[in-house]
């Protein structure tokens, strides 16, 4: 019988580590996760891990508690090396939103690739395998020599469009930057909608100018889709844009809500009419404009599929989250020659 995982988590986004061990039917295990009087991150894994599978959820952002992004590392490596020294048998970092995504290549002389670094302190720790969902750059897969599992959250999105009745000819999907069309086309598909590409440029880091919009947007609500928000600049420039362009409405998705600086202020005073980002960064500021949609169902199913060694990618071939696709019954010869294991 398969035993069921156990999953650690730091502070960033300690509600999502329960919200995950709620739908697996678990609890988080016991840890301590503090400070010494000097600041250094303290750690003590308080249960027995011998020879178990774990799993250590833990964003790399801004805790609730106004822990940096750095101490979220700093407690993602320690706890992977404390669990590793105690001896359990797979460790796999849960790492909802992958901090310093951005940083994935060189753009002028003399820069550090913070990226490629943050992959190898976390390999180096002990972890055997990563989950993560919608990096910045599917390239930055590369950079670890452990499996590496990038998950998506536009199905649940989606779902959220779906059932806000925003399909179809209603809409149009947009892509604020032509990096970012291979993700609205997945979105334009499964919502079975036309597809616009915004053109700009950047004059300097997180400050962007709207030149050109490709796509007919005219008469429809504009979906701006993006992996991330960071301080809103962009996406508050490609509304108006939009708008002026004729869009009747401007909604704004994306799967990490980072919301730095005055990015919430800037929504508010803003064209966008809702802002659709998921929990893999917790809520700290609230706003009527800003809507936080759960992953956990996704990350619930991806751990325990990991476990049992079954696909993980088949999550994604239905359109509800909440309903994985059914399994497929194995031939009648492969029932009695391989013993059928139930999932946990």
């Amino acid at each position: 019988m398969i035993q069921p995982p156990l999953l650690f988590s730091g502070t960033s986004n300690r509600l999502l580590t329960e919200e995950i061990a709620r739908r697996m039917q678990t609890r988080v295990g016991n840890a301590l996760v503090d400070r010494f009087k000097n600041d250094e991150c303290r750690i003590e894994i308080r249960e027995n891990v011998r020879g178990a599978e774990v799993f250590v959820v833990q964003s790399l952002c801004r805790s609730p508690q106004g822990a940096t992004v750095n101490d979220a590392l700093m407690e993602l490596l320690l706890i992977i090396d404390a669990l590793r020294r105690a001896s359990a048998n797979r460790i796999s970092a849960v790492i909802p939103y992958y901090g310093y995504a951005k940083q994935d290549k060189k753009t002028k002389g003399r820069e550090p690739i913070s990226a490629k670094l943050v992959a190898n302190m976390i390999e180096m720790a002990g972890a055997e395998r990563i989950v993560t969902l919608d990096l910045h750059a599917a390239q930055i897969q590369g950079f670890f020599d452990v499996p590496v599992d990038n998950l998506m959250a536009a199905p649940t999105l989606c779902n959220y469009l779906k059932n806000q009745n925003l399909q179809g000819d209603r809409i149009v999907v947009v892509s604020p930057d032509a990096g970012g069309v291979p993700r609205a086309e997945t979105f334009a598909k499964r919502l079975k909608s036309n597809l616009a590409v915004i053109i700009k440029r950047r004059p300097e880091p997180d400050v962007s100018e709207v030149t050109h919009i490709v796509g007919d947007v005219e008469g429809k609500i504009a979906v701006v889709v993006d992996d991330m928000i960071s301080t809103g600049g962009t996406l508050v420039k490609a509304a108006e844009a939009l708008r002026k362009k004729g869009a009747t409405d401007v909604y704004t998705l994306a799967t990490h809500g980072i919301f730095a600086g005055d990015a919430i202020a800037q929504f508010e005073k803003s064209e966008i009419s809702r802002v659709i980002v998921t929990n893999t960064i917790p809520r700290t500021i609230a706003s009527p404009k800003v809507e936080h949609l759960t992953i956990a169902q996704i990350l619930a199913d991806a751990i325990k599929r990991i476990t049992s060694n079954r696909s993980v990618s088949e999550l994604f071939n239905a359109e509800d989250p909440e309903a994985p696709p059914p399994e497929q019954p194995p031939p009648a010869s492969a029932v009695t020659e391989i013993p059928v294991v139930a999932a946990v």
